[in-house]
């Protein structure tokens, strides 16, 4: 009797295919991977996927005195505009510069990378464009991708095809070069704008309901740019300002302190790098704004105040540094390829600032 029964079970057997699952799509991704993750190997890096854990070795990147920063982030419903236009070639990009824009503005030279895949069912081709960005992103940054997860979980997503991501990124610093250098920060430092490449990563809930509002396909050419499609458009990844700025932090100690200015924009970002009797007066007429701001201004009568809290409005990083450092910094940064706008200064704190005081308005 124990036979047969066993014999039964066995002929009806349940598969972790069957349940949703492919390990094989899973073994051949990796496969696909392998070659673009070993070009982002740098000293201390073990490039070799397919261990238990990402092994890095901190010794060999030369630091005498090292603080580790950590940042993880993502890259929010931005996500869904790719998953909806089978665009995914740009969105790792994206999910590393929201990670090491994060560890400069500490100071610190982003040292690998980690990411986490989840999806519905994984699809190879899918999975290898998105990994593919990952590389990009950390190519651009000089990280190297040592690990990752890739987790297949039916059930968890509306649709097979949904995704989501999230990136995580180790950096080190010197301890003496730490920022920001808040005690260092005085009235008459110099604001610099480092300008964005577009939305970047924030803001997308918004853009995704005025999009929906006024009837805009995502496929025809964008309002604002005729060259590209309104979904190429609004997925132009995120600058990653790494290495400009790290050949500045290297070389001197003219940068005080940097601000990354995403969710929240001017208003939230920037009173973190700031001693409490310091405010930065901003002239939001120097800022050059974007086409696709304008446009989302207009199209959905957006009041400027929130424009500012809650977009970059083109500018990506800001740089504090000293009146008689400015120019050298400036002209460095614009050789390494960055538009740099001069924003403003440091002024004393009234009693009614936040930490941002505006100066004139946005040209949209």
């Amino acid at each position: 009797m124990t036979s047969m029964i066993m014999d039964k079970n066995h002929e009806g057997s349940l598969t972790y295919v069957q349940s949703g699952v492919d390990v094989n799509a899973g073994n051949i991704m990796v496969e696909r991977i392998k070659e673009p993750v070993r070009t982002t190997v740098r000293p201390g890096a073990y490039p070799e996927l397919g261990g238990f854990g990402g092994l890095f070795d901190l010794k060999a990147t030369g630091f005498s005195d090292p603080v580790l920063i950590a940042a993880s982030d993502g890259i929010g419903t931005k996500l869904k505009i790719a998953i909806d236009t089978r665009m995914h070639d740009t969105v790792g990009i994206d999910l590393v510069a929201m990670c090491v824009n994060d560890l400069l503005v500490h100071g610190a030279e982003p040292l690998f990378f980690l990411d986490y895949f989840a999806t519905g069912t994984l699809n190879p081709d899918q999975g290898s464009k998105i990994i593919t960005g990952i590389v990009k992103g950390c190519r651009q940054a000089g990280a190297a991708l040592i690990g990752g997860e890739t987790a297949e979980m039916p059930g968890m997503y509306a649709r097979d095809h949904y995704y989501d991501l999230a990136g995580f990124a180790v950096g080190a610093v010197e301890r003496k070069k730490l920022l920001p250098r808040i005690i260092d920060i005085a009235a008459g430092d110099v604001l610099l704008g480092l300008a964005s490449s577009g939305l970047h990563s924030n803001g997308f809930s918004m853009v995704r309901r005025i999009i929906e509002q006024c009837g805009a396909d995502l496929m025809e050419p964008a309002p604002f740019c005729g060259e590209l499609s309104l979904a190429k458009a609004m997925l132009i990844p995120t600058r990653i300002y790494v290495r400009s700025v790290l050949k500045i932090l290297k070389a001197t100690h003219a940068i005080k302190a940097l601000a990354h200015i995403t969710g929240g924009g001017f208003s939230e970002n920037v009173p973190r790098i700031l001693p409490k009797n310091l405010a930065a007066e901003i002239d939001l007429t120097s800022i050059s704004v974007p086409p696709v701001f304008s446009w989302l201004a207009h199209t959905a009568n957006i009041e400027e105040q929130e424009l500012l809290r809650t977009f970059n409005c083109g500018v990506g990083m800001i740089v504090v540094t000293s009146s008689n450092e400015n120019a050298d910094v400036q002209n460095s940064l614009e050789k390494s390829g960055e538009k740099v706008m001069r924003l403003g200064s440091i002024v004393k704190r009234q009693h009614k600032d936040n930490g941002v005081i505006y100066k004139g308005q946005l040209t949209l």
